[in-house]
């Protein structure tokens, strides 16, 4: 929902229904992962996207449909026959797609939760899709608190409890939930949407490829702050893009700022008397990527002088020097282009190479491990 916010806000304090179509769940190459959303306005106004332009068509009537009866529809979409161009995943993906209506009565946790994203704090949606509770049905939740209901006290505590087990790893996904005891007696399937907050990139150096790589930063959806201790260089004139721009020395401001397992640091300093002692930092921390520039002779003097500092085997496997994939990149923006493939094939697990030389399908990473059920999801209102 955060990609079409700012419309939904804008219509929602109108006053006026809208709907929005929300991919549930994905199998084999389906091109948008469980989360995508797309808004329908109440003037006819489409904002984002759930398949990348294959299914948008009937996601767009359901929209209307769902604004003019007030009814949700969960629906699965697929190649299927002669329909496969009209309305189906020509690259062969199937996904399920939520659609609803969206106002006062039909979403009472809208506010709350757009307040949330926007304050960057983390929440998670959970949105019924089939089982006792109505489809659509919604329930907000928070580190230490709850808004809205799914209709039962003992499925709004299982689902919550779930809820935030997702919103600790920061993950969407749907969960089909059993019999528990006392607290469900029905099967019931959730879409728990999870809107954790936006992760950090820290770009250390001050120079021309750090301007590159805070705009291919902001591209990727980072909060990107540049650090230098030059207060010369290190200025939001020379940075217009980047979120915050620090003067203070790496190191030290790395060891009093927030970083967690989402944050990716790119050391473009390459000098010694600022790298190491952040290096030092950055690989005791938890950050998922850290990446230094230099040359393969900067590498390796700066590897001796981090293991004499007391780096281990294991804290030097997680630098990633010279920083970025080999694209034959020279430009800064080529070689933020080089910086931001290595991060993204870090964090999806994607090997680098040319796709043409691969075989099986191209979004691994939107793969689930069970098939789809023969039977379609099914709508309902």
């Amino acid at each position: 929902m955060r990609e079409v916010l700012a419309d939904a806000r804008r219509w929602w304090e109108a006053g006026e229904r809208f709907a929005l179509g929300t991919v549930a769940a994905t199998w084999r190459s389906a091109p948008r992962p469980a989360g995508a959303t797309m808004a329908v306005g109440p003037d006819g106004t489409v904002v984002g996207s759930v398949s990348g332009g294959c299914v948008e068509g009937a996601v767009y009537e359901l929209g209307q449909e769902a604004i003019a009866t007030g009814e949700a529809h969960f629906e699965r979409f697929g190649v299927s026959d002669d329909d496969a161009i009209a309305v189906g995943l020509v690259c062969g993906g199937i996904l399920d797609v939520l659609v609803t209506p969206v106002d006062a009565a039909s979403f009472p946790v809208f506010e709350a939760v757009a307040d949330s994203i926007d304050a960057d704090r983390a929440v998670a949606l959970v949105t019924v899709l089939a089982g006792p509770a109505p489809i659509g049905a919604r329930l907000a939740v928070w580190a230490d608190e709850t808004a809205g209901g799914l209709g039962d006290p003992g499925l709004d505590a299982v689902v919550a409890a779930e809820a935030r087990a997702l919103l600790a790893v920061g993950e969407t996904r749907t969960l089909a939930l059993g019999p528990q005891g006392q607290l469900l007696e029905d099967d019931v399937t959730v879409l728990v949407e999870v809107f954790a907050p936006t992760p950090r990139m820290i770009v250390f150096g001050a120079i021309d490829f750090a301007r590159a790589t805070v705009r291919v930063g902001k591209v990727l959806g980072y909060h990107v702050t540049v650090c230098d201790a030059r207060p010369l260089f290190a200025t939001p004139q020379r940075f217009p893009e980047a979120d915050e721009v620090v003067v203070d020395w790496p190191h030290r401001y790395l060891g009093r700022t927030e970083v967690d397992e989402r944050t990716v640091l790119c050391v473009l300093t390459h000098d010694p008397k600022f790298d190491v002692p952040l290096l030092e930092v950055a690989l005791r921390g938890p950050a998922a990527y850290v990446g230094a520039m230099g040359s393969r002779r900067t590498h390796a003097d700066r590897v001796r002088r981090l293991r004499e500092a007391g780096l281990g085997d294991d804290e030097l496997a997680r630098l990633r020097s010279p920083i970025g994939l080999d694209l034959g990149a020279r430009t800064p923006e080529e070689t933020a282009v080089s910086i931001a493939a290595e991060i993204v094939s870090l964090h999806r697990g994607g090997g680098g190479r040319p796709l043409t030389d691969l075989d099986g399908p191209i979004h691994s990473g939107l793969l689930r491990a069970d098939p789809p059920p023969d039977s379609p999801a099914g709508s309902g209102g």
